[in-house]
């Protein structure tokens, strides 16, 4: 699986009408009524924001709305696109301004579809990885010790905070934490032991 690491968008105009398309990162339904709502309000002139969404591990959570256009014909097929893409935690809406001109069905599933396949395209994707948090506090000379461990694991979003001592808190995949934690144990002789969690 799949997950965007940023957000992308992308535009067109077809028969007159603008398709605004936009990809983000999320990772709840929660999330998803938030960002659906604060589209509607930043969009307030627009004629539709229709979205489809994926989330879960195993992509189990979906959802779309055609707001308004013809059932069948907005969230339907920007869900198929979706769920052949292979990638989860992502929201997509595209906003459109009616121009004036019927696109009929056909026209607009083509439309709604492709607006989804246009934004994936621009988007940058990585695998999904299960992180667990992990934070620890160490003096200056463990310190040294410590950082030459973490370059043996890959580790998301470290940040250090130096005081009297040291506090480093980050996130590491759930499959190294064991690992990772062991050998901080074993390097300072049984001292310092990551506090993890999921």
């Amino acid at each position: 699986m799949k997950i965007p690491k940023n957000y992308a968008s992308c535009e067109e105009t077809i028969k007159s009408s603008r398709f605004l398309s936009e990809l983000f990162l999320i990772s709840s339904q929660a999330e998803v009524r938030e960002k659906i709502k604060a589209q509607k309000q930043k969009y307030a002139d627009a004629t539709h924001v229709c979205h489809a969404f994926i989330c879960g591990k195993n992509a189990e959570i979906m959802g779309m709305s055609d707001d308004g256009e013809p059932g069948g014909t907005a969230g339907r097929p920007m869900l198929d696109v979706l769920k052949g893409s292979g990638a989860t935690n992502l929201l997509v809406t595209v906003t459109r301004w009616f121009g004036g001109t019927l696109l009929g069905t056909g026209g607009l599933v083509h439309a709604y579809g492709n607006g989804v396949k246009n934004v994936l395209a621009q988007a940058e994707f990585e695998e999904l990885v299960e992180k667990s948090d992990f934070s620890l506090c160490a003096d200056y000379q463990q310190y040294q010790i410590i950082k030459k461990i973490f370059e043996d694991f890959t580790l998301y979003e470290v940040s250090e905070d130096f005081g009297e001592a040291i506090t480093i808190k980050g996130k590491i995949a759930a499959t190294d934490s064991e690992s990772f934690g062991k050998k901080i144990f074993d390097a300072t002789n049984g001292k310092i032991l990551p506090i993890m969690s999921i």
